[in-house]
């Protein structure tokens, strides 16, 4: 077994520093993400893996084998492109072949082995195209080949599906998984997309100015955030801040002075106990609320809110409500089942009733008067840039 690990990992770019004391294990054979923003320190962090960049800090070990100090060609690593790299007067069987014959291999062993890669990326039929006659999908797959024909030990991809359209991403994505699985190498990607990494991934990391604001795996980041940063970036969230009331065995109440003085109901059973009087932010998937014109039955395990909605946005699958309660915006997401032709469609300015089970509000660890106070909100009370500033 032969984990990739980095340890106290920095990278400075003259007084700008990237990569920011970063510590991780990619377990062998893992598909491990790095997801976030633009200039979070993602790609970088790639490249000191690769060998493209040198470390101000730190090292990087394959296994036992300490990586920092080694060219690339030396580190049984090889990298996927965002542009594909491929050698435009060359066939695509030349571009498979191409490590191999820098080895020196024998011919009937490239051949053999230009075949097996070709027919693993289901390019057999392609062989002796140049790179401007296939699409874009099809460049790369060759990538892929071209990459895994050496037998690296780890495949690094950055951005790899960045220039595909939506529904080529999708399905590269599908094929992505299967060759993993077909060659059970490590596999690093890197993305801003939330969907291909949570989609893609065993385990990712989540990263915000050269730090990790959060890693494991993708249900457990999304259900589970343990910052404001992590619970926003991977989807939509519904924050509330509040102070702890009353605190029961298995369930705390928390007052919200923003929702008119309303009480929520949380699970704690499985969550931080915190103290009464304690401040806390929830963070609430707006697909884990229903609304109703109608309200529900009271029970002591669901929170059930008043509202006026003030927007509707449609969107296919899915309607999503912008509603109102005190100076709370809720963002609430319908899902589209069935359509009933005969039942009236909520509309702007109604008044409708919110409610969610308890154990769908998950406690933020962040303090959220030192967090929100430096966060730029939009019209409807979202997070749009996130800058957390140092506690005192």
């Amino acid at each position: 077994m032969e984990d990739i690990v980095l340890k106290n990992l920095s990278k400075d770019f003259g007084t700008f520093r990237a990569v920011d004391d970063v510590n991780l294990t990619i377990k062998s054979g893992e598909l491990f993400s790095f997801l976030g923003p633009s200039g979070c320190g993602k790609t970088t962090l790639l490249r000191m893996i690769a060998g493209f960049e040198v470390p101000t800090t730190g090292r990087v070990y394959l296994g036992n084998k300490d990586l920092s100090d080694l060219p690339p060609y030396k580190r049984e690593v090889n990298t996927i492109f965002q542009n594909y790299s491929l050698f435009p007067h060359m066939t695509v069987y030349d571009n498979v072949a191409f490590g191999l014959r820098v080895k020196k291999t024998a011919k009937a062993e490239i051949k053999d082995l230009v075949k097996e890669m070709l027919n693993l990326v289901k390019m057999e039929d392609q062989a002796n195209k140049y790179p401007n006659q296939i699409s874009g999908g099809q460049k790369q797959r060759i990538a892929i080949a071209r990459a895994l024909i050496n037998k690296p030990k780890v495949l690094l991809l950055d951005e790899p599906l960045a220039a595909l359209d939506l529904k080529l991403r999708q399905h590269m994505l599908i094929e992505l998984m299967n060759i993993h699985d077909a060659v059970g190498i490590t596999f690093i990607y890197v993305t801003h997309d939330q969907g291909e990494a949570m989609s893609i991934s065993d385990r990712l990391a989540v990263m915000n100015q050269g730090k990790i604001a959060q890693e494991g795996p993708p249900d457990d980041i999304y259900e589970r955030p343990t910052s404001i940063f992590s619970a926003y970036f991977i989807g939509e969230t519904n924050l509330i801040s509040g102070e702890v009331k009353e605190l029961h065995e298995d369930h705390l109440k928390l007052s919200c002075q923003d929702g008119e003085g309303k009480t929520f109901e949380i699970d704690s059973s499985f969550q931080l106990a915190p103290e009464a009087g304690a401040h806390l932010t929830l963070s609430l998937r707006p697909e884990k609320i229903a609304i109703s014109r109608n309200k529900p039955r009271s029970q002591h395990d669901i929170n059930i809110l008043k509202g006026q909605i003030e927007d509707i946005l449609y969107l296919g699958s899915h309607t999503q409500y912008i509603v109102r309660v005190g100076k709370l915006k809720f963002r609430v997401f319908s899902q589209h089942k069935r359509v009933y032709f005969d039942d009236k469609a909520l509309d702007w300015e109604e008044q409708v009733w919110l409610f969610w089970h308890y154990t769908d509000t998950w406690i933020i660890n962040d303090n959220p008067f030192d967090v929100l106070a430096d966060a730029e909100l939009d019209e409807n009370g979202n997070l749009k840039r996130y800058i957390k500033r140092s506690k005192t």
